[in-house]
């Protein structure tokens, strides 16, 4: 469960493991790009998987939210990505815009923290994919881009 929490140890980075987990999100994403029912299904497992392992690795841990728990960074930034065009500048767009939500934290994005478990640790993260997401569907349509 631990390993799944922490994506197989990156939550150990001594420096931005977040980063580093968001960076195999977006890799995830990047691999799945071709297929919107694999995005939603690669989505779907990182999210089940986070929401069964980060509550109690924390716990385990003794600690509300422990940075080298990162499977919420995973999830987040697929959801961030899910069903965008695959274009690299896209993806980096989504992944500053994500790491930027999930660090600053405007509300509502704070206020999820404070629910119990994996709850409070994997919701945030995936409302600033949501946001994030929306955001850049925004940029899109606004500059008519595909």
């Amino acid at each position: 469960m631990k390993s799944i929490a922490t994506v197989g140890g990156i939550g150990y980075i001594p420096k931005l493991p977040g980063t580093a987990a968001s960076l195999v999100g977006a890799g995830l994403s990047w691999l799945l790009r071709s297929n919107p029912t694999a995005q939603l299904v690669g989505f779907s497992v990182a999210a089940g998987l986070g929401f069964w392992s980060a509550g109690p690795t924390a716990r385990a841990l003794g600690q509300k939210d422990p940075p080298v728990v990162v499977i919420d960074e995973v999830a987040g930034m697929m959801l961030t990505l899910l069903l965008l065009p695959a274009k690299a500048w896209v993806y980096l767009a989504g992944f500053l815009l994500f790491r930027l939500l999930d660090i600053w934290k405007p509300r509502p994005i704070c206020r999820l923290e404070r629910l119990p478990g994996s709850a409070g640790i994997m919701l945030d993260d995936l409302l600033a994919g949501v946001i994030a997401n929306l955001l850049l569907q925004g940029l899109l349509r606004l500059f008519s881009i595909s």
